[in-house]
């Protein structure tokens, strides 16, 4: 059965969807079977795997509409997406008068846990319900966080909630992994930064950093992984250090 791992951080702009895009690209090159479930309104993960996210049929008309899982995924050659579109936007609300309204996203993934080594989430930048939905899905969480003061903020939110989420709805919840993303290693915030969080969560924190890449920026506009846009570049070679040292700690 797959491993399911969102990839959450309720601040905005931290890396969430180039990780989800990236790391999961960078396994299935390494010839494991990913899915990526787009769940976030703005579907930039889906356009990001390089599927047009006016697409039909995806995650939101699994929840709401009772089609098959495997009916909406669509495959690509950078692996599977379980697409996102703006029709998800008004989730939040319609799945709040609906039984087991927190599972929803789980009940849809176990239809296609068998066929996978991992699905990962890409949650949106909140925490509301369907963040909370990612989370009851999810075996584990990985936390992107940006080197910078502001990061640290929103952190000790977000763990709060892990832990609601834990005592109530979750046991299982686990913290899979903090991620340093858009790191400048030249600054002294960045390596304080560094420092803070490797003391929040001593053994969580991956070894690999993220770098500021214009590379990794630009790669999603042409609908394509890092791997795929520029192998060369540092923010290529970055995510597929990631990758190796995700699997060795799987």
């Amino acid at each position: 059965m797959a491993k399911i791992i969102s990839i959450v951080n309720q601040k905005g702009g931290v890396g969430k969807t180039t990780t989800c895009v990236n790391l999961a690209a960078a396994l299935a090159e390494q010839g494991k079977r990913v899915l990526l479930c787009d769940f976030d309104p703005q579907a930039n993960s889906t356009s990001g795997m390089g599927v047009d996210k006016t697409v039909s049929k995806g995650i939101y008309e699994v929840l709401v509409s009772d089609v098959p899982a495997a009916d909406a995924v669509v495959h690509t050659r950078y692996g599977d997406v379980l697409p996102s579109n703006k029709a998800l936007a008004g989730a939040g609300i319609e799945l709040i008068g609906m039984d087991r309204r927190e599972f929803l996203l789980k009940d849809a993934l176990d239809q296609l846990a068998a066929e996978y080594d991992f699905i990962f989430i890409d949650c949106p930048p909140s925490l509301e319900l369907l963040t909370l939905n990612a989370l009851c899905a999810a075996d584990s969480i990985l936390v992107p966080v940006q080197g910078e003061y502001f990061a640290l903020e929103g952190l000790s939110d977000l763990m709060n909630t892990v832990r609601i989420v834990r005592r109530s709805l979750n046991p299982k919840l686990a913290l899979e992994g903090v991620l340093l993303t858009m790191f400048d290693g030249r600054t002294n915030l960045a390596m304080q930064v560094a420092e803070e969080v490797k003391h929040y969560f001593p053994g969580k924190v991956y070894a690999t950093v993220i770098p500021r890449n214009v590379r990794l920026s630009e790669a999603p506009s042409h609908g394509k992984p890092i791997t795929a846009y520029d192998r060369t570049s540092r923010g290529a070679e970055a995510y597929q250090v990631l990758a190796v040292e995700f699997l060795k700690k799987q």
